[in-house]
């Protein structure tokens, strides 16, 4: 069941396991944070949440097709993690739950591709996620098929639904992403075409692995940020269709 919502004005403090929501009068802002528990039963370690966004079009007629694969990693997140997407907020499709103690924000934007941003800047502004935590997930081109790549930051690469969103974080590029290879269109195939194209068996199963291999990716990145575990991840994704 899906539920539209509209959220009171509180900070909310979660001894490991959490909700969302409270009911409550008035115009408020709800505050994600996690905190874990010191020796004496206080809190005192406080953890900023994640808002990890996948892109895509909405609607049966895309499910299936190279530039939804943001959406799948989204659900692959939601089935690995046990987060429920069950939400409608700001134009997306969201669910909340936490990788380890660190909370996580899930979002499948509804509008169109190319106006992921009416989605991404107000949870942005909403739960006043910094934008080193805006994780974006889409589909990149100039990746072989099933090959990931985890950056810091980046442009948006001629990318409708990467440039909509930085649109709507004034124009910054100071923001995580993973780009999940898709590789070119064959001959003089139209782009269009190509992005709207489903996969062929053989490139289903690269992309399916790759999935797997990306939600590890994200919990490394959400638990540990940049280190040295996510550049291995890179140069292992970069070589591993090469055959030795």
């Amino acid at each position: 069941m899906l539920h539209a919502i509209s959220v009171p004005n509180t900070c909310i403090s979660y001894p490991r396991s959490w909700f969302f929501g409270q009911r409550n009068q008035g115009p408020r802002r709800l505050c994600l944070c996690a905190s874990l528990p010191d020796n004496n039963g206080g809190f005192k370690v406080e953890y900023t949440p994640w808002l990890i966004v996948g892109l895509g079009n909405p609607g049966t007629k895309y499910q299936g097709t190279r530039h939804n694969v943001g959406f799948k990693m989204i659900d692959q997140i939601s089935r690995s993690e046990g987060i429920a997407l069950n939400t409608i907020q700001s134009k997306a499709l969201i669910g909340i739950g936490a990788i380890g103690e660190v909370p996580i924000l899930l979002a499948k934007p509804q509008a169109y591709m190319n106006f992921s941003g009416e989605s991404v800047g107000p949870l942005v502004a909403y739960y006043q996620v910094p934008l080193r935590h805006i994780l974006l997930v889409y589909d990149e081109m100039s990746l072989p098929n099933g090959v990931l790549r985890l950056q810091p930051k980046g442009g948006h690469g001629h990318h409708n639904g990467v440039k909509s969103v930085m649109g709507h974080l004034d124009g910054s590029r100071e923001f995580p992403r993973l780009c999940i290879g898709i590789g070119n269109p064959p001959g003089a195939m139209d782009m269009k075409a190509y992005l709207l194209q489903k996969f062929s068996p053989v490139e289903r199963n690269q992309i399916d692995d790759a999935l797997e291999q990306g939600v590890e990716a994200v919990r490394t990145l959400v638990l540990s940020g940049f280190s040295q575990k996510i550049t291995r991840f890179n140069l292992g994704q970069k070589y591993k269709h090469h055959k030795v």
